[in-house]
């Protein structure tokens, strides 16, 4: 994503009376060999009446000869320049097999050729002295240079000196001082003493600041700057030229512009020449000045539209409130780790070694900020199959009203430290808490592995290894054996408290367990002690006399809770009947409160509880405790019962993501703060919203940004309340695939985990129009289960998963249960945006259309039938933009006045622009469009079978203005493409389907990999290409990445380097005829016509 900047430079020297100038080399105009593309050039020359002659030195320096014919009492120098700053990688080049390590020696023929660059001063005592102690031993070129630039900018003070001139080696390190062409100098010398062959630069520097601060290193300038700067280029066979700056030790960038290369400081000065003796006075002046800046997602909006942005939320907010519609919004934010974008925990594995670390440091920052007395609840997430332990959740809960629930932070133990807790405390702690709650301590029983089962374990391993190295596959199952043997059967794991309320949930019960062992063993396993309860021993009980625990129906009017809770009153008392056999023993206590002491610290295992208030009583009798013992503990087990009066966040892991259920906000101020603080937060804790291909395209987190729309609680749904709501928002979407894609990850298309209703089945329409007609009009009264009997078995992907949809009402009004009764529509086919106030204009979006359908329901007499289009035409940015340039039209009429702009930044980060070229008026544009990923058949696997994702092709967009379609066409490895005319005048827009990479599992494995993509404008008159480019679908030197990108400036620069605007076919061409697929009729698919690779 480019920057256009203007660059103007003024020297100016006035003098005390005319004189005669002699003639004056400029050397000021940008080297032919700069990387940073110059767009304009404009050299300006006071007096008016001189000769200008351009000229090249030996280097192929631009110089500009100027002679003055009158005497002057001025000479004024004035340049200006557009660049355009795209990011290159530094380091991307290849070396020559013999120069990968230094030092090395060049070739003879090299050396002839370097040899005014390897000339050398005398030595001088402080010169040599530093020049021996520099490390001979051989390493990898980039690390040498690396360390020896950074060692001099470390060694070497800046300081600005005006005078001409450069000082020598020998002085720069006495006064271990000097100006960038002093520290150049001196690194052209060192780097010459050491064989190698170095020219000194004169240039201009470019400095913007940075949209965003770094967490770690410098963040650069506050103010975008520019100078005249000078630095070094050292030659490297196989890379040519390398620029290191001496100044700021490191290498030169896209804001470094060469505008001399010289072997000799002397040859290279900006501006030289004679002029009579007399009085002089110099100024000089330079700026830099942003004049064209490409939509970017590190800032996507300037102020002024933020502030439009925010005051449209805000007149949103007053609809919403004028029209009663009770909205609330959350969400699923997803972030991946800064430090490890390779690891397995980052990209595939739900569980792994930094993930529980980072979101507790996440879960704290964020629990400091909205519940600083909350309740921290560290329990048990979702358990997939295929997964052999289930992953964990990081759980907040506060009381909506702002009663504390948790006083002491002291007796929250932190995750990373060692308490000295043991079986002893947990016992202790188990019969305080009975005490407080009026019940015997003799209930408390210590728990124990099963002896049996781990006997009967090791007796069943090979006899020539021990149970403390097993050697056995199965990880897990091997660490678990060597910890309990090391441990030794007779330890006590934990103790337990029978703990329960009584049926009419009034009062407190516990009691004895009957077990058929003298002692309670635990079922084996890794989980909490909570879990592994036999409770399968425990006497029988017939189904009508179990005491289950059922949820509190959400739909019920709830009383305020207590603001301080009352001691707990009087226990049930103790039934210690033995239970006869076939007597039905249903007095018995069968939850409990479970205390283990691991890592030396403290766990507590909550029961299941109906009612919020019993759950809190019990915490505070574990704070209590807690304090009494000084013995700090977390919370795990089951989480407080469901309760609109209690408000949470948590903090989850998915597959290659942290997850973040974010509270739900009523307002968009609180919106937009809880939005903007999550991001920071997770930024502060290492993690981003940033991910990138191995080929650098910017993908978001590939973990969703879910958002969740519904009330405060079920009834207040606007969705129960009003279906119809959820009838336009659907028939909306569907009528503009621009809201499926624009905002959707790569992972699209019908067997995708968010497919639209028309991917997944083609008679859904059909069966929708029949649904829809079947829900009650605005107004009228509608039971609650009736709008998720009428779409539940329409929102759903191909293999019938309801949750795997774009709209996902799971949670609506769900038969399953009191928790898919919350009134909740979850939108799926969002990706996280990379920065905060993206994500916040999207919901914006959301917000305005909820507002626009309560009052004006949107209900087409018929759905549109996109057909094969939807992955034709909706694919390519084009017709996305198209698209939702109407839906940004419809909102404004309905008196919303959002704008295109406001999105443009979501269309760079979905659609990136691959590069440009212009021939003969014609101009064309590349960009990266979207390709459905299909899910492949199922293969065996170790304990089932599996199914891969192909994502093996690619489409781009290619975009024409200014073609005239009689005479030329566009031509992409010798095929026509199928150009579609946009309704301008000689614009035209197709796209370009290619396989990418050559997986050994994909769709049409046997086809090769169309690399390069040749781009030919071609005259039909003349048979020839007018010109082209080429798009290298791999790096074009051959190399291999093995690691993912580190940062968006290496990730932009991957892309870049893969794009060359030069590369049209040579010669007299045939013209091909024009084929058009009758079912992607825009789409030229390579995969139908001869590849030159296969």
């Amino acid at each position: 994503m480019s920057i256009h900047v203007a660059l103007h430079h003024v020297t100016h020297y006035r003098y005390d009376r005319a004189v005669e100038l002699g003639p004056q080399i400029v050397r000021l105009r940008p080297a032919a060999h700069s990387r940073t593309r110059i767009l304009s050039y404009a050299l300006k020359v006071l007096p008016e009446q001189h000769f200008i002659n351009w000229q090249q030195d030996p280097q192929g320096n631009y110089l500009a000869r100027l002679v003055f014919p009158e005497k002057t009492d001025e000479l004024r120098i004035e340049v200006d320049l557009v660049a355009e700053m795209a990011v290159f990688n530094p380091f991307d080049f290849f070396l020559e097999p013999y120069a990968e390590k230094i030092p090395f020696s060049y070739a003879a023929d090299e050396q002839r050729e370097l040899a005014p660059y390897l000339e050398t001063l005398p030595l001088t005592p402080k010169f040599a002295a530093y020049l021996a102690g520099i490390d001979r031993t051989p390493l990898p070129a980039v690390d040498f240079l690396v360390g020896l630039n950074q060692r001099l900018a470390a060694d070497i003070g800046y300081l600005i000196r005006m005078e001409p001139g450069v000082q020598t080696p020998e002085f720069t390190l006495e006064n271990a001082s000097g100006s960038c062409r002093d520290s150049a100098w001196l690194l052209v010398q060192l780097l010459r003493n050491l064989g190698l062959a170095a020219r000194f630069v004169s240039g201009y520097l470019i400095q913007l600041t940075a949209d965003v601060k770094a967490l770690d290193g410098p963040s650069g300038t506050e103010v975008d700057f520019t100078d005249l700067h000078a630095w070094c280029e050292v030659y490297l066979p196989g890379a040519g030229w390398i620029g290191l700056d001496a100044t700021s030790g490191l290498f030169a960038g896209e804001g470094h512009i060469p505008l001399a290369c010289s072997p000799d400081p002397s040859s290279a000065a900006p501006i030289s020449g004679l002029v009579e003796p007399c009085e002089c006075e110099f100024t000089h002046e330079m700026s830099v000045e942003r004049i064209w800046e490409a939509p970017r997602v590190t800032k996507p909006y300037t102020e002024e539209q933020w502030l439009a942005i925010q005051a449209l939320g805000r007149q949103i907010d007053s609809d919403l409130l004028k029209d009663d519609v009770r909205l609330t919004m959350g969400g699923e934010p997803t972030f991946v780790s800064i430090d490890d974008p390779d690891g397995a925990e980052w990209n595939t594995a739900a569980l792994g070694p930094d993930k529980r670390r980072l979101s507790a440091e996440l879960f704290q920052r964020m629990r400091k900020h909205y519940a600083p007395k909350g309740l921290v609840h560290f329990g048990q997430g979702k358990w997939y199959p295929g997964e052999q332990l289930p992953r964990w959740s990081l759980n907040c809960h506060w009381r909506r009203d702002g009663v504390p629930v948790w006083h002491n932070d002291a007796l929250i133990a932190d995750e990373q430290q060692d308490y000295g807790a043991d079986e002893v405390m947990a016992g202790r702690f188990l019969a305080s808490i009975a005490e407080r709650l009026k019940l015997p301590a003799r209930f408390v029983f210590p728990a124990f592995e099963d002896n049996f089962y781990y006997l009967w374990r090791e007796g069943a391993l090979p006899q020539n290894v021990s149970a403390q190295d097993s050697r056995l596959e199965d990880e897990l199952e091997r660490e678990r054996l060597r910890k309990v043997f090391s441990q030794g059967l007779d330890k006590v794991i934990g103790h337990v408290l029978p703990l329960a309320r009584t049926a009419a949930n009034d009062r407190w019960q516990s009691g004895r367990w009957y077990l058929r062992d003298t002692h309670c063993r635990l079922v084996p396993g890794d989980s909490p002690l909570g879990y592994r309860l036999p409770l399968a021993s425990q006497p029988w009980v017939t189904a009508a006399d179990y005491p289950f625990v059922h949820p509190t129906d959400p739909n019920q009017d709830l009383p305020a809770l207590a603001i301080s809770a009352s001691g707990p009153g009087e226990p049930a008392p103790s039934d210690e009947r033995v239970p006869k056999v076939d007597e039905s023993a249903d007095w018995l206590t069968r939850t409990a409160l479970c205390a283990e002491a691991r890592g030396g610290r403290l766990y507590l295992f909550m029961p299941p509880l109906e009612r919020v208030e019993d759950y809190l009583e019990l915490v505070t009798a574990i704070e209590a405790t807690a304090q009494e013992l000084h013995c700090p503990v977390l919370l795990e087990g089951y989480e407080p019962p469901s309760d609109p009066r209690l408000s949470n966040f948590r903090v989850t892991p998915d597959p290659g993501v942290i997850e973040v259920n974010v509270q739900p906000s009523a307002t968009w101020d609180e919106l937009v703060e809880r939005t903007e603080f999550l991001y920071e937060e997770a930024r502060q804790t290492r993690l981003t919203t940033e991910k990138f291909m191995i080929d650098g395209r910017h993908t978001g987190t590939g973990g969703g940004n879910h958002f969740v729309l519904g009330g405060a609680t079920p009834k207040d749904s606007p969705f129960l309340r009003r279906p119809d709501l959820l009838r336009s928002l659907i028939s909306y979407w569907h009528n503009h695939p621009s809201l499926s894609y624009l905002f959707s990850g790569l992972f699209i298309g019908p067997t995708s985990q968010a497919p639209r209703v028309d991917e997944a089945r083609n008679d859904a329409l059909y069966e929708l129009e029949i649904a829809f007609a079947q829900m009650p009009a605005p107004g009228e009264e509608c039971p609650p289960w009736q709008v998720d009997r009428l779409l539940r078995n329409l929102l759903i992907d191909v293999t019938g998963n309801t949750h795997r949809a774009e709209f996902c009402i799971d949670k609506l009004y769900s038969p399953d249960g009191a928790t898919g009764r919350l009134g909740l529509l979850e939108l799926r086919a969002f990706e996280m945006p990379p920065h905060a106030r993206m994500s916040l204009t999207q919901q914006l979006l959301l917000r305005a259309l909820v507002a626009r359908f309560w009052r004006e329901p949107y209900a087409p007499p018929k759905l549109a039938r996109w057909g094969t289009e939807l992955h034709d035409r909706f694919l390519l940015p084009h017709f996305i933009e198209q698209d939702f340039a109407d839906v940004i039209v419809e909102l404004n009429a309905a008196g919303y006045p959002l704008r295109a702009e406001w999105f443009a930044a979501h269309l760079e980060f979905r659609f990136p622009k691959v590069g440009d070229y212009a021939v003969s008026g014609i101009e064309l544009e590349l960009r990266q469009a979207l390709e459905p990923w299909h899910v492949l058949g199922e293969e065996g696997a170790a304990g089932g079978t599996v199914r891969y994702v192909d994502s093996s092709l690619e489409r781009l967009q290619v975009k024409l203005s200014g073609l005239a379609p009689q005479r030329y066409v566009l031509t992409c490895n010798g095929v026509a493409v199928p150009l579609h005319a946009t309704g301008r005048v000689g614009e035209f827009v197709a796209g370009v389907r290619y396989r990418a990479w050559q997986p050994a599992n994909c769709l049409q494995p046997t086809i090769a990999v169309h690399a390069p993509l040749v781009f030919d404008l071609l005259d039909t008159w003349m048979q020839r290409s007018l010109g082209g480019c080429q798009y290298h679908v791999a790096h074009p030197g051959g190399r291999n990445y093995d690691s993912l990108p580190v940062n968006a400036n290496e990730a932009e620069s991957r892309r870049m380097a893969r794009f060359f605007r030069l590369g049209h076919s040579p010669g007299k061409l045939p013209v091909p005829a024009m084929v058009i697929n009758d079912e992607l009729p825009m789409t030229l698919d390579l995969r139908r016509f001869p590849n030159k690779n296969d």
